[in-house]
């Protein structure tokens, strides 16, 4: 925390945190996501799909079995989330660690001039992601990381200025 200034007073903890990383600091954010979308999508979609299929009619049967599919296509992914841990993103002065998604085993590995561009989507966010999402681009390649991947939107901003900082035009 820097010392209190006359013309702003006593600093403050938003202050300390707006600081920029240096470019040789190393910066490690775990992803947090919920399970709870999977596991509520692998029951009600599994149930019900059931429940169509059994008491219904053809057109609510072939509905069942898209409800059934759906159920059951969560609880793999549910499954996956327990079997492989969420990634992490790491930002170094030598690499940088990005995971492909959460409960992905292999993380993508490049250097740090490889990132042409890091930043916020806030308002044209793809309907099935929380805003804001962080958007890490590679070139051709742009990865996606959802709010609701992160446990607060300080770690993204802490992602995001690590990776400024190492940017080749931010120096």
């Amino acid at each position: 925390m820097s010392e209190s200034s006359p013309e702003s007073g006593p600093a403050s903890d938003d202050a300390a945190a707006r600081v920029t990383p240096r470019p040789d600091a190393h910066v490690s954010v775990e992803l947090e996501p919920s399970r709870q979308r999977q596991l509520s999508w692998a029951i009600f979609g599994t149930l019900c799909g059931i429940i169509l299929v059994w008491k219904m009619g053809t057109v609510a049967v072939w509905a069942g079995y898209v409800l059934i599919a759906l159920g059951l296509f969560r609880a793999y992914q549910l499954a996956r989330s327990y079997m492989f841990p969420a990634g992490t993103i790491e930002v170094s002065a030598d690499k940088v660690s990005l995971p492909l998604g959460v409960h992905k085993p292999k993380p993508l590995v490049v250097k740090p001039g490889e990132v042409t561009a890091v930043y916020f989507l806030r308002r044209s966010v793809p309907w099935n992601h929380a805003a804001p999402v962080l958007v890490v681009e590679l070139g051709e390649r742009a990865l996606l990381y959802p709010r609701d991947w992160f446990a607060t939107e300080a770690d993204q901003r802490r992602v995001v200025h690590a990776l400024v900082a190492q940017l080749p035009d931010a120096g």
